[in-house]
Formats: structure tokens, sequence, C-alpha cells
């Protein structure tokens, strides 16, 4: 399997925490991701292969067919998380998004106890009513984080963000369905062996952290450069993906 082969490697982008240490929050303070000159260097083929592009994906943003695809794995609680989602993630997609480059595509990835778990399930519902982005955005405002993520709160963040029907949101958050994608999320992101949030993977090169904008424009422009030249670039017609913006991160404590 893709997973287990990728967590074989042991990515030197992924050691902000031991193997074994709790899960951590991981800013831009840490270690700067390299990206090189050379559009492969740090790329792994096989990661490559996790991006879906399943034109259906409720927490994706971008055509599906995008020649650049970044996976983001994330928590709400993860306060850079918050910071990209909030300074970083928005740039992103006005420049690389809306002109069909780039691709976004959400892994929940709870680190931090019930309460992550609680928004992890949450998004994915409100997913279900074509609400992730806007959940997104709400779980990731300025003291939103602060104020927790009981049920109570993910219902009421459901309600800002335009959950229409929040019976149905209440149930699905308490469903199979959620738990299991959740757990599915999850179990990539340690199965690539990310151990803090956020981390990313752009067309297979993993980067931790909130780093600056800089580093992902460049890890975009490789990529998209990379894409050209071999002629795997997605095509301009057919599919589409959702909009919406993103998170930044943080590793667990």
């Amino acid at each position: 399997m893709i997973v287990v082969a990728a967590g074989l490697l042991g990515f030197a982008s992924y050691k902000a925490t031991a193997p074994g240490s709790s899960p951590k929050e991981t800013s831009a303070t840490g270690p700067a991701a390299e990206v090189s000159a050379d559009a492969q260097a740090g790329v792994y083929p096989e990661l490559a292969k996790l991006a879906r592009r399943d034109a259906g994906d409720k927490l994706a943003a971008g055509r599906a067919d995008a020649p650049v695809v970044l996976i983001e794995y994330a928590d709400f609680k993860c306060g850079y998380c918050g910071k990209f989602a909030r300074d970083t993630e928005p740039e992103l997609i006005k420049e690389y998004v809306e002109n069909g480059t780039l691709r976004i595509e959400w892994r929940n990835f709870p680190i931090f106890g019930e309460e992550s778990e609680n928004a992890a399930r949450g998004a994915w519902a409100a997913g279900q009513q074509d609400r992730f982005w806007e959940f997104h955005a709400a779980a990731y405002a300025e003291g939103a984080k602060e104020k927790g993520f009981s049920k109570d709160r993910v219902k009421a963040l459901a309600q800002e963000a335009g959950v229409e029907d929040l019976a149905r949101f209440m149930k699905d958050l308490d469903g199979e369905a959620a738990r299991a994608a959740v757990a599915k999320d999850q179990e990539q992101a340690y199965g690539i062996g990310a151990t803090s949030t956020p981390s990313f993977l752009i067309n297979g090169r993993p980067i931790a952290g909130a780093q600056p904008k800089e580093t992902f424009t460049r890890a975009i422009e490789a990529a998209a450069e990379q894409a050209r030249t071999t002629g795997t670039a997605g095509s301009a017609e057919g599919s589409t993906g959702s909009e919406g913006s993103g998170n930044s991160g943080d590793s667990a404590k």
C-alpha cells in the first residue's frame, strides 16, 4: 500500500517530533522546508498518488484536474493551522486555485483529543451540506479555538457557517460515516510519518509546519513547472472542485 511504503521512507521534513513522541504544533519558527531548484528533489512519487482528485470531494478546493495538489493534514485546535488558514491559504487560493493551477485537499488530522475529534467530525458533517469551507473559516477565526470545540460549540459553528439542517448535522456528527472518514484521514497522516500539524504534501513533496508563504509558493511553482515539462498538467476542461480556504499548523504537545 502507498501509505505503508511512504511511512517507511522516514521523511526528514516530518521529523518535527520523533516517533513515539506526543503530537505537536509546528510553526514557521521551526526548520524551513528547503525547496530545491531541482523540481524533483525532495519529491516522492508514491506520496503524489495520495491526491484523491475526486470532483465530488466536499473537503477540497479547486479543479480536480489541476496540475498541482496540496494535501493538508490539520487539526482545528492547532493554532498554527489557524494562522495558515487566515494568513497564507487565502493568498494561495487567490494566486493559484482561482487560475486552475492548484487544488487543495483537506485531511482531518485530530491530535489533541476529544474536542479535536468533535471539530473534525463537525467539519465532515458540514461538508455533507456543502458548508465545509464555511465551517473551516468559522472554526479558524480569531478566538474560535479558545472557546473550545464541545458538541454545543461545534453546533454553533455549524449554524454560523450556514448549515441548513442542524438536526441532520448533529446526527452526522455522531454517525459512523463521520468517524470512519476522520479515522481514514488520520491513519493516512500517521502512515506517511506526519506527527505534527499542519503537515502538507505538494505533488508528493512533504512540508512540515506553518512555513512562510514563500515556501509554499516555491513548491507550487516547482510542481507546476514539472507538470508542464512532463506533460502531466491537468486539462483545463472537465472536473471542478469546491472553492474554499485553508489552515496552518500546530503540533501536539
